[in-house]
């Protein structure tokens, strides 16, 4: 078996490619939306929710009247939460990214593409604020999208189209939200260090793992010659099956590291891979955004 055989990677750059994909950014996103309901809950907002009975010890300031006048019991009226969140994203644009092989239909890079920008019109169009770590400002505008694609494509044409595989050192502001994602097969004490250092001053994360089918599966047999992302190595390996089960226990082990490092930093981790829909993982974050519990993480998706 060759392994080159099984390998897209396409020579394009990925600011050629943001047209598209911010088209299909936007087409799952609208998908999205009809799964989401509203955030219906209960805040300082304006918009009334719903009324509900009065506990003791409530002030009684807090009482509606009105509506305690029908019935025999006091009744509260709870306006929808409406304090707006400032969302951070950040994607992995580095050599490994640009893998995708021929059991998925996308390389990892072009689905962290989709997933950040679809997100960050969900979080616009729900009242969030959302901007991109490192290159904007929070945006609230309905062209977020637009405004992001154009965003990468300047920062890849004067930095180059690789870019390195963790976050900068910026740290986002107390309360709000931070959504990485990338395949993070860097070090652990190094995606330690960055989650570190973007959550100093309190904000909340997710961290989505991007992995391609063929990473999880190892379906290599035989002569195989494995290939370095950055083109600089290659290794021939005879008998590949033979590196099967200490690939899988070395790739499990590594996911639980890093698992246990957004546990105790009070993020959430997640695996997407990149034959499974997009769709699934944005909804079950966005649900997530309406609800933080720091640490509860979300199924993979």
């Amino acid at each position: 078996m060759t392994l080159p055989a099984s390998i897209r990677r396409d020579a394009v750059t990925l600011s050629a490619r943001l047209p598209s994909l911010v088209i299909a950014a936007r087409r799952v996103a609208q998908t999205v939306r009809h799964g989401v309901h509203g955030r219906r809950r209960a805040g300082s907002g304006e918009t009334f929710w719903q009324f509900r009975p009065f506990l003791s010890g409530e002030p009684s300031s807090r009482v509606d009247w009105r509506r305690s006048a029908r019935e025999e019991r006091a009744f509260v009226r709870e306006r929808e939460w409406e304090a707006a969140h400032t969302v951070w994203i950040w994607f992995d644009r580095s050599a490994s990214m640009q893998f995708g092989s021929s059991l998925a239909p996308v390389t990892k890079i072009d689905r962290a593409t989709l997933l950040a920008l679809a997100f960050a019109d969900l979080c616009v169009r729900g009242g969030e604020r959302a901007g991109l770590l490192g290159l904007t400002r929070p945006l609230a505008t309905p062209g977020v999208v637009e405004r992001f694609a154009e965003a990468i494509a300047t920062d890849e044409r004067l930095r180059g189209a690789s870019q390195a595989p963790l976050p900068p050192a910026l740290p986002a502001a107390t309360r709000s939200m931070v959504l990485m994602l990338g395949d993070f097969l860097s070090e652990p004490e190094d995606v330690a260090r960055a989650i570190q250092a973007v959550s100093a001053e309190g904000a909340i994360g997710e961290l989505v793992m991007i992995v391609d089918p063929i990473e999880e599966t190892y379906p290599f047999s035989g002569n195989t010659e494995f290939l370095d992302p950055a083109g600089a190595l290659t290794v021939l390996t005879p008998r590949a099956q033979n590196l099967r089960d200490a690939y899988l226990a070395r790739l499990a082990a590594h996911r639980e590291t890093i698992r246990a490092i957004c546990a105790r930093a009070g993020w959430g981790m997640n695996i997407h891979r990149t034959d499974a829909s997009p769709a699934e993982i944005l909804l079950a974050l966005r649900m997530r955004l309406s609800a933080p519990e720091p640490g509860a993480g979300l199924r993979s998706a």
